[in-house]
């Protein structure tokens, strides 16, 4: 399962939206490493798409898309350099697949620590830009002389010395100019700053209302390079202690609307490259996740393998046109369904039922 991890400074709030995520579970106190191992769970994706076709079918069983998040323990100035428990959290990172800033911005003269997002995101980008080049410096050279005797590897050279040259300046690499093609290259290497970047703004209980204004210095900072999302995490996790209605209710007490929640979870699926098809009828209607790209048998091996390997078509229809029509079978009737073979491109929000045979 594709997971996104969350990297802040001690304090910056990832045990609290962790908690928020998962509905508890991990210990957030005021004093930096009280994470020391990465908590990891599992995090459901908001989908009213799914939650209307389950209404139209009257299923029994609705299960939504999923994706895997980390908590990963606190960075420190010096990190890069083994400062607090800097190598093993840094090792970490390297296994998600999607970063996730958590930029304190709320006052607490009772939880130490820098307030300002910029400043956080400024010691953030640099020790991880410090690691990999670190990294880059210790195998270039192997590469550089491998690729004397395999042609293949000078690609990857390449994409190593350009990344050296950002990094040497202390540029992340998802801030720099790298082609998609070098970065794609280098992900072999599982760089840090290699990686999709989503920045969460954390701000106080008294600065809802401030949000756009908090975040525009980090927005204007980090451009098209990354999306910028600002909400109090703490208040999020108080909400997330209920379910349904009574959710609903909370979040309007709390005054947080509908929450952000839900837009910072599509934000990383999106981010991951994740795509959503569904699957509807009475006994259950089901959320599938798949990467952008997704050919018809790759999605339905999803399901199963033996949909994979014995495809013999899909049939598909749109979940909106599907919604309007009142269910399969007057889809069916009224000629709406598309057949597709094994070349289809499968869309974000295709209604599918495969054919197989093995």
């Amino acid at each position: 399962m594709e997971r996104f991890g969350f990297v802040g400074l001690p304090n910056s709030g990832k045990s609290s939206l962790y908690n928020a995520l998962a509905g508890g579970g991990a210990l957030a106190a005021p004093y930096a490493f009280a994470t020391t191992d990465p908590n990891v769970g599992v995090a459901k994706v908001p989908d009213r798409r799914l939650d209307l076709l389950a209404e139209m079918s009257q299923s029994k069983k609705v299960v939504p898309a999923s994706v895997q998040f980390v908590d990963i323990g606190g960075l420190v100035e010096g990190a890069s350099t083994g400062e607090g428990l800097g190598n093993q959290f840094l090792a970490h990172i390297r296994e998600v697949d999607t970063v996730v800033f958590l930029l304190r911005a709320f006052t607490d003269t009772d939880v130490p620590g820098p307030d300002d997002p910029l400043e956080c995101l400024r010691v953030l980008e640099i020790e991880l830009a410090l690691a990999d080049l670190e990294t880059v410096e210790s195998r270039v050279e192997k590469r550089r002389k491998a690729a004397k005797q395999d042609k293949s590897l000078t690609e990857l050279v390449e994409a190593l010395d350009a990344a050296h040259e950002l990094l040497a300046d202390g540029t992340p690499i998802y801030r720099g100019d790298l082609t998609d093609d070098q970065r794609e290259v280098l992900k072999q290497e599982f760089l840090l700053t290699n990686k999709p970047v989503l920045a969460l703004v954390n701000v106080g209980e008294d600065d809802l209302e401030r949000i756009p204004e908090i975040i525009a210095p980090v927005e204007a900072e980090l451009g098209d390079r990354a999306e910028v999302i600002g909400m109090c995490v703490q208040l999020e996790a108080e909400a997330a202690q209920f379910t349904g209605a009574e959710r609903l209710e909370m979040l309007e007490a709390l005054g947080l609307g509908d929450g952000g929640l839900e837009r910072f979870i599509h934000a990383a699926y999106q981010l991951m490259g994740l795509r959503t098809f569904l699957t509807t009828g009475e006994k259950e209607s089901r959320a599938w996740t798949f990467r952008a790209g997704y050919r018809a048998p790759q999605c339905a091996g999803r399901i199963h393998t033996d949909f994979e390997r014995g495809f013999i078509r899909a049939e598909v229809i749109h979940w909106d046109e599907l919604l309007e029509l009142g269910s399969w079978n007057k889809a069916k009737d009224v000629g709406k369904l598309r057949v597709e073979g094994k070349d289809y491109v499968v869309e974000d929000g295709d209604v599918l039922e495969f054919r197989f045979n093995v």
